[in-house]
């Protein structure tokens, strides 16, 4: 099928797209709007910014070109980071985007682009949705390190009790543990959703994936082959090993100190959780949520709501390159 036919078609669907219609890049996931459609281009804006930038025709044709020329998906990773708005090239019905696998690819199955995320009119809009306790440790040991937070007051902690400041340790402890494992958890899903090195971005930050190197030696006669092969004494690279020399402390007479520079030093370490008074305060503290309604509470949750919309406000950001 000629180009012609595809364009015209691309330009069709952008007029259909609602005046408040946002996309998103499908690898940094940035948001941008349609400012103009044009014969020969489409003028674009990303959110936060007046500058408005061309997207012509003979790039929309190049993308085709590669997409067709092939019966393998497209790899979004070879596009160039600013060039990504092209995507929009998905809202053909005959082509869609796999954002898990980070691929443009035909489809026989007309879809919408995964790329538009118009908001929803005052009329037709959703009721706000009804908070729910999410079944996770942390929200628990959460809440109660907000309680203790609150009745404590630790802007000075010299002036605290030392059971307050136990409690404190031990709720920091057990937030610290919570979180750790759910953001491992967190990671592991990343890991499978990242497809390039440029940063992710999100409401309260970015991520983006990275890789280290990790060593191991080989079995000693190995490595001291090969380094006697070059000229290198063993001598040169072999080490006093700290389990034989433990091993030999047990067998002499020799102490700890003979053999060991010793370097003592205090820490406090949590010894015991009552999980009981937890689960009570826990329980109290969620029936305090549950029955007050009070003008004073509507006033408070109005001003956490403003909160949340400043916060939003505030985080919503694009990297100063314009990239991710």
């Amino acid at each position: 099928m000629p180009f012609s036919g595809i364009w015209h078609a691309i330009l069709d669907e952008l007029d259909e797209v609602p005046p408040d219609g946002t996309f998103r890049t499908p690898l940094s996931d940035k948001p941008f709007r349609l400012e103009d459609v044009q014969e020969h281009r489409v003028l674009i804006a990303y959110r936060e910014q007046e500058t408005t930038i061309p997207l012509k025709r003979e790039q929309f044709e190049t993308l085709y070109d590669r997409v067709s020329d092939t019966p393998q998906p497209f790899d979004l990773d070879r596009l160039p980071a600013d060039a990504e708005p092209y995507a929009t090239f998905s809202v053909h019905p005959r082509f869609e985007i796999d954002q898990r696998e980070g691929i443009l690819k035909n489809t026989d199955t007309p879809t919408p682009s995964s790329l538009v995320d118009a908001s929803l009119s005052v009329d037709t809009q959703d009721p706000e949705p009804t908070r729910e306790e999410p079944d996770l440790p942390l929200y628990s040991d959460s809440l109660l390190l907000i309680d203790a937070l609150e009745r404590y007051e630790p802007t000075d902690l010299e002036t605290m009790e030392t059971a307050e400041l136990v409690n404190l340790y031990t709720l920091c402890s057990d937030v610290q543990r919570n979180a750790d494992d759910l953001r491992q958890n967190v990671r592991s899903l990343l890991l499978d959703r990242l497809h390039h090195d440029q940063p992710v971005h999100g409401q309260y930050g970015s991520v983006q994936r990275t890789s280290r190197r990790n060593r191991t030696l080989k079995d000693d006669q190995t490595v001291l082959e090969k380094l006697e092969d070059q000229g290198i004494d063993r001598e040169r690279v072999t080490t006093v090993d700290t389990s034989k020399v433990d091993e030999a402390l047990e067998v002499t007479d020799l102490s700890e100190s003979d053999l060991y520079e010793i370097d003592e030093s205090q820490y406090v370490r949590k010894a015991d959780v009552d999980e009981e008074v937890k689960e009570s305060r826990l329980q109290g503290l969620k029936d305090q949520l549950a029955a007050t309604e009070s003008p004073e509470t509507d006033q408070l949750q109005q001003e956490i709501e403003d909160l949340e919309a400043r916060i939003d406000e505030l985080t919503s950001f694009t990297s100063a390159s314009e990239v991710d």
